[in-house]
């Protein structure tokens, strides 16, 4: 079995493949292109910048240029490689050899311009057929060692808001806290920020996704901190809102109403609960505080090789929880010119309820 750099064996993954190739048939294709970075990585370990899958009835091969010709090597094991100089002529050339005549892809990962390029280069003989929510699924349920790296990640995340949030208070830069915070997650073993941290104070709590910047911090304020690390290539995904010094009665009012919210979420987080009860959940408790308008999002989405996948806590998703899924609850209400207010936890769905995975209160956290 191949291995990877300093000896760790690479791990085929034939359950994730099967997956996949169950639906070739009611497809009608002879194989299916993925283009998407951490599908790819899914369904094979490789973790190169650049490459195409294909999987087939009976092969799955791994098209990449020479840069990652020895990477794909060793990150991966049952999969052919198939070296080529660029994506558009290593495709024209494996479905030639190939003799394909009808090939699926990826369409959510592939532009306009190089879906062009290609059918033009391949002509009438091949029929190009895309699939969009027919893969969706392929990720949502995770398998116990993806629940580790989330979990480890969660608690590396957890662990490095709590050391951080010492260093917060009035006149300290938002900036400066972010920084900190992203320092700290990667001595405790985070391989990245799993997004752009956030740190928002002040009137900049009312923006879902404000960016932190040279702000000084406010006496009274509250701050709102969104921030996540990746362990294994997995991401965790957690918010905490603060305040510096005693909130004023609105304040404490509107954070409360959110606590509520986000814990009526939490508790009806179970398989078989639809997604959107769970988003019905919060929605109700804000809109019965009068507060529904200011409530601009879903209540969460899930969370793995990318901190937003399938599935998506709302009001217009269809889907239903299942074990091994593992979503964020983070409602929020943000009163534009004023402030805002998100609490967000991270959670594995279990058959009778969910564990937390990050590890913060969410009581209101009142710094000095």
């Amino acid at each position: 079995m191949p291995e990877r750099k300093g000896g760790e064996t690479a791990e085929p993954f034939p359950g994730r493949l099967d997956a996949v190739r169950k639906n070739l048939f009611p497809w009608s294709v002879g194989g299916v292109l993925f283009f998407h970075r951490p599908g790819i990585r899914y369904l094979t370990g490789f973790t190169g910048s650049e490459g195409t899958l294909f999987i087939g009835t009976e092969s799955a091969v791994l098209l990449v240029d020479g840069r990652y010709t020895t990477q794909a090597g060793e990150e991966t094991a049952g999969i052919e490689v198939f070296p080529c100089r660029d994506r558009l002529e290593g495709l024209i050339r494996f479905i030639g050899e190939r003799d394909l005549t009808e090939v699926a892809f990826e369409a959510s990962a592939l532009t306009c311009d190089a879906y062009f390029a290609l059918r033009d280069a391949l002509g009438e003989r091949v029929r190009l057929k895309p699939l969009g929510k027919e893969l969706g699924g392929l990720r949502k349920i995770k398998d116990r060692r993806e629940i580790e790296y989330i979990r480890r990640a969660a608690g590396i995340a957890s662990e490095s808001f709590l050391a951080s949030v010492q260093a917060m208070g009035a006149g300290v830069m938002e900036i400066d806290v972010a920084r900190r915070l992203e320092r700290e997650m990667e001595l405790r073993g985070s391989e990245k920020p799993a997004f752009e941290t956030i740190v928002v104070s002040g009137g900049k709590t009312a923006l879902p996704h404000g960016r932190p910047g040279r702000v000084p911090m406010g006496p009274g304020d509250l701050v709102v901190l969104d921030f996540g690390a990746v362990v294994g290539g997995y991401a965790s995904d957690e918010t905490c809102t603060v305040a510096l010094g005693k909130p004023s009665p609105e304040k404490a009012e509107i954070y409360g109403v959110v606590k509520e919210a986000h814990d009526r979420a939490v508790d009806r987080v179970r398989e078989g609960t639809a997604c959107r009860d769970v988003d019905r959940a919060a929605r109700e408790w804000i809109d019965k505080a009068g507060f529904g308008p200011f409530f601009s999002h879903g209540t969460g989405h899930g969370v793995g090789l990318e901190v937003h996948e399938a599935p998506r806590v709302s009001s217009r998703d269809d889907g239903v929880l299942e074990e091994g899924m593992v979503i964020t609850v983070e409602p929020g209400v943000y009163i534009p010119g004023k402030f805002g207010v998100r609490i967000e936890d991270l959670l594995l769905v279990k058959k009778g309820g969910c564990e937390i995975l990050s590890s913060v209160p969410k009581d209101l956290m009142i710094l000095p």
